[in-house]
């Protein structure tokens, strides 16, 4: 295992099983966390949990990315059930047991659905919402960011679902196309939703800030 610092928190990495060794990437707030967010590209946004120690009135919030692959197609196929859905079935079970397993015992962080939330931007953002609609008993919300569009609303969605928050650029037409798509879906499935309209292009910046308004509509002050 190694082991990083981040503004005033920490940043373990390590190893696991899954596809030869991938690694996951944890942040770990200063104070004992009360949420944890779960989701890929391990690689970056973990360490976007420094903008949440900065921010009033948000949870201490544990941030856990399982990291991608570097082929973009595998990470795709991956990210998205309708390309390739074995391959995103062994990277699913991957998270939802291996990664979490992970988190309790080397982590000590084991908490409920409720302080539990999914994560994710871009091709990430399918991912969150994939999981979410699949694990709701697991996850209780979906924080997506300008989601792609290879994982659209397709037939009815599950009876049980996920509260959501989506988020997209005022320049990247596409996504915020695809996330209002999601949003409008789940609306009229009966889920809570929040679709929001942030400045910005198809990139990291508006993406990382606004996490920390992502953790406080999810898990409250």
């Amino acid at each position: 295992m190694t082991t990083t610092m981040s503004i005033a928190g920490e940043l373990v990495t390590e190893a696991l099983g899954y596809d030869g060794g991938r690694h996951v990437t944890a942040y770990l707030p200063p104070r004992p966390p009360e949420a944890v967010l779960y989701g890929g590209d391990g690689q970056l946004v973990p360490q976007w949990g420094a903008a949440l120690e900065a921010a009033a009135d948000v949870p201490p919030t544990a941030v856990v990315g399982a990291h991608r692959a570097a082929d973009e197609t595998l990470r795709l196929h991956e990210y998205s059930p309708d390309f390739d859905p074995e391959r995103f079935a062994a990277h699913e079970d991957f998270l939802v047991h291996d990664v979490r397993r992970w988190t309790r015992s080397r982590l000590g962080l084991a908490l409920p659905a409720e302080r539990t939330a999914l994560f994710g931007v871009s091709a990430g953002g399918e991912l969150a919402l994939a999981l979410g609609l699949r694990h709701p008993d697991l996850y209780s919300a979906v924080l997506c960011a300008s989601p792609g569009a290879g994982y659209r609303p397709s037939g009815p969605l599950p009876t049980s679902l996920p509260r959501a928050y989506f988020v997209a650029g005022t320049q990247e037409p596409f996504f915020r196309e695809n996330a209002t798509r999601w949003a409008d879906a789940l609306r009229v499935a009966g889920a809570d939703v929040v679709m929001t309209g942030r400045p910005g292009a198809h990139g990291g910046a508006f993406w990382r800030e606004e996490l920390p308004l992502m953790v406080t509509w999810a898990f409250g002050p």
